[in-house]
């Protein structure tokens, strides 16, 4: 019995995007690749599709559906092997701020846009010396009256390019204790004092407009902060389980591809007149392959579940984020030995995904820090 069951609406949804992705996706994932962006106008075709923000409520112009729309987002975006149009991250990591802490007026302001591809999102948190410690960010952010401003630089920011609203973690410089310090505030693209360095020159994710993003006296409404002053660190941890989640679906989504474009591949070959398949060393590498893939999606269908029904999973989802993203490292490592001599060209398309996967292991913090998670909660 499989854990996640569809309903015909669900599957609906996957036709229909899976027939985007084939119609204005995939055929352009070699220029994105080159050009090192994806055009805004995608997340606008793929925002008028109904693609973007489906657990948004219908209100703001969302479908309010469960997290079973997310995975299939997360599958059927993994076959265009590209990682530029960052849906997940907008729909699933973003945009849940703006929906639970954001005032009425600022949900009513952003949400629809959000939805329909207008307006892109990026959350910005790393700093050049701050990454993982979340407590440790040095950009300030001080109220006075009914202004905010802020100072600061951020780097690695996905989407940073293209990002027409900002969710940003600052501190209050006046607050000793770092964990109390924390607030959490949209900042819109054209903002005086808001620039963007240059567009990061990476491993992998080569369509992936990363970018430093820099706050020089920027100045904002201080209704653009989300839910109560000193509360970021709070929030950041609660939306934390979703995000690290949303890492693991992606990461066995990719597993997932890797090992089908492997087994076909190893089908269609030979080597010394014979199918690469036919070999019993590949067949062992493979099988051993498929049952880490089936362990990873079988534990990630669990803690989807487990998410849907609001069940605290903390611990779980950061080992899943973990292994995961392990396994999707292992999975590319052991499927470039298996093809050899053939697995040098670019044109291979296990090539870019071996580098796509690097970064897995670091974002939405360090495997590291998931294994000091679960000690701590597991009284370690």
């Amino acid at each position: 019995m499989d854990i996640l069951t569809y309903t015909p609406q669900h599957e609906d949804f996957r036709q229909r995007l899976r027939s985007f992705c084939e119609t204005h996706v995939i055929p352009h994932v070699d220029q994105w690749e080159a050009e090192g962006i994806v055009p805004k106008s995608v997340w606008r075709q793929m925002g008028g599709g109904g693609f973007l923000c489906p657990a948004v409520d219908p209100k703001y112009g969302g479908i309010g559906g469960d997290f079973r729309y997310s995975v299939i987002v997360a599958e059927e975006i993994s076959r265009t092997v590209q990682t530029g149009l960052a849906a997940a991250l907008h729909s699933d990591v973003v945009v849940p701020y703006i929906e639970s802490y954001g005032s009425e007026a600022v949900k009513e302001k952003y949400l629809p846009g959000c939805v329909s591809g207008e307006c892109i999102t990026a959350v910005a948190m790393t700093e050049p010396d701050a990454g993982s410690d979340l407590a440790g960010m040095r950009t300030t952010a001080v109220e006075q009256g009914d202004m905010v401003t802020i100072n600061g630089a951020k780097t690695f920011i996905s989407n940073g390019i293209n990002c027409d609203l900002v969710v940003l973690a600052a501190r209050n410089p006046h607050v000793e204790n770092k964990y109390e310090a924390l607030s959490l505030y949209v900042i819109e693209d054209g903002t005086p004092g808001f620039t963007r360095g240059r567009k990061l020159e990476k491993m992998g994710w080569h369509s992936q407009d990363t970018a430093e993003l820099f706050f020089s006296n920027c100045r904002i409404p201080v209704g653009n902060r989300l839910g109560e002053k000193g509360m970021g660190f709070l929030m950041l941890m609660e939306k934390l389980q979703q995000e690290r989640l949303t890492c693991a679906v992606g990461a066995v989504c990719g597993a997932e591809r890797m090992l089908e474009w492997t087994m076909d591949f190893c089908r269609s070959h030979n080597r010394n007149g014979r199918p690469l398949s036919k070999s019993q060393a590949v067949q062992f590498e493979l099988v051993e392959m498929a049952a880490d893939v089936k362990i990873g999606r079988t534990f990630v269908d669990k803690l989807v579940a487990d998410h849907i029904e609001k069940k605290n999973i903390v611990v779980e989802t950061s080992m899943a984020k973990f292994w995961t993203t392990d396994l999707a490292n292992r999975t590319a490592d052991r499927a470039l030995s298996i093809l050899g001599d053939l697995a040098a060209a670019e044109s291979c398309p296990l090539v870019r995904a071996w580098r796509d996967v690097r970064v897995m292991s670091i974002f939405a913090g360090t495997n590291e820090i998931m294994k000091g998670i679960a000690a701590k909660f597991m009284g370690l």
